[in-house]
């Protein structure tokens, strides 16, 4: 039963950490925009990058043994 004195302060102290760091992110902006960061990947390019010029890596005299 004394344990009960240990635990309830213990979860209210949590409790009030928790509480607290909601509100900080709620705050700092944490949540201000959801839906973006999920349909970047339905927006994005489907078009490939263009090619790179392959004569500057065919140069065989610049290779290391």
């Amino acid at each position: 039963m004394s344990i009960l004195y240990v635990l309830i302060p213990l979860a209210l102290l949590l409790l009030g950490g928790a509480v607290w760091a909601f509100f900080w992110a709620v705050g700092s902006g944490q949540f201000d925009d959801l839906d973006t960061p999920a349909m970047r990947i339905v927006l994005d390019d489907d078009r490939r990058p263009a090619a790179s010029n392959s004569s500057e890596h065919d140069n065989k005299d610049d290779a290391v043994p």
